[in-house]
């Protein structure tokens, strides 16, 4: 499947990198999370993106 789509680009991004990481544990949450669905720590990060400068 070709990415070069806007909508399909999009959709792939929503689902694979728009996420929270938990710093305790490291499980990926929903992006709305407020507490992690393992260990429940509140301490929540962005999920790191590639293309991210440092």
């Amino acid at each position: 499947m070709s990415l070069r789509d806007p909508f399909k680009l999009e959709l792939a991004r929503r689902h694979l990198v728009n996420k929270t990481v938990c710093r305790s544990c490291g499980v990926t949450n929903p992006p709305k999370a407020t507490k992690c669905r393992k260990c429940r720590s509140k301490n929540l990060r962005p999920k790191k993106t590639k293309g991210r400068a440092r």
